[in-house]
């Protein structure tokens, strides 16, 4: 994943990434209309350097943000910027490694952890293999709540096809790096969800050919 995401790194553990600075507003204008009536808890899947979590727990004060990652190094960013941040609605960040399709939230002492509101992930199942999509999905399905959220942000094909040229040599360029990696087709996702017990309600185009999907738990 190096190649693809590679941010530069602060003294004290923090990471900086540029594409972070390029897409958080875009995405938190996508995002802010589905939380503003929400209450609960949110859990980013892939947190990566730590910043969107800090960014939006400070614009959504009324939710609770929960970071994750399986990476050690974005374990020790998230919590830098955490630190920095000193946000009262930012919970520890836990280790999920979205490829086990058993993965869970909760603490390990409570049999029956709280249900989430929302679940927010950018940028991974690209970067990933597919079995990583597959985990996070089953995740939805059992961990949030009826008519629970799962915003889906990255690039993604369409109908079998590239929505743009650059995204067609990035999807390449993801393959050669690893084959079990690459572009995602919208419709193999949403079978994914349908499987779940999900629906897409929405699909927005955002800037440099990427997407937000929207997903709701239906049962």
């Amino acid at each position: 994943m190096a190649s693809f995401f590679n941010p530069q790194s602060g003294p004290d553990g923090r990471l900086d990434a540029a594409a972070f600075h390029r897409n958080h507003e875009p995405i938190w204008n996508v995002i802010e209309p589905y939380l503003r009536g929400l209450t609960g808890d949110v859990l980013e899947a892939g947190s990566g350097t730590g910043q969107h979590i800090v960014e939006f727990a400070r614009k959504a004060p009324h939710l609770a943000w929960w970071p994750s990652d399986p990476s050690e190094a974005h374990l020790r960013s998230i919590a830098a910027w955490a630190d920095g941040a000193k946000l009262p609605n930012l919970r520890p960040a836990r280790k999920i490694d979205l490829s086990d399709p058993d993965w869970q939230w909760g603490d390990a002492a409570r049999a029956r952890p709280h249900a989430l509101s929302a679940i927010f992930c950018a940028n991974v199942i690209h970067i990933a293999p597919w079995t990583v999509a597959e985990g996070l999905f089953a995740g939805a399905g059992r961990h949030l709540k009826t008519g629970g959220l799962l915003f889906l942000y990255g690039p993604f094909k369409r109908d079998g096809q590239h929505t743009a040229p650059s995204n067609e040599a990035f999807d390449a360029s993801l393959r050669a790096s690893d084959p079990r990696w690459g572009v995602r087709d919208m419709a193999d996702v949403a079978t994914l969800a349908t499987r779940q017990g999900l629906r897409r309600i929405d699909c927005v185009a955002m800037p440099a050919n990427n997407f937000t999907l929207i997903f709701q738990r239906a049962e």
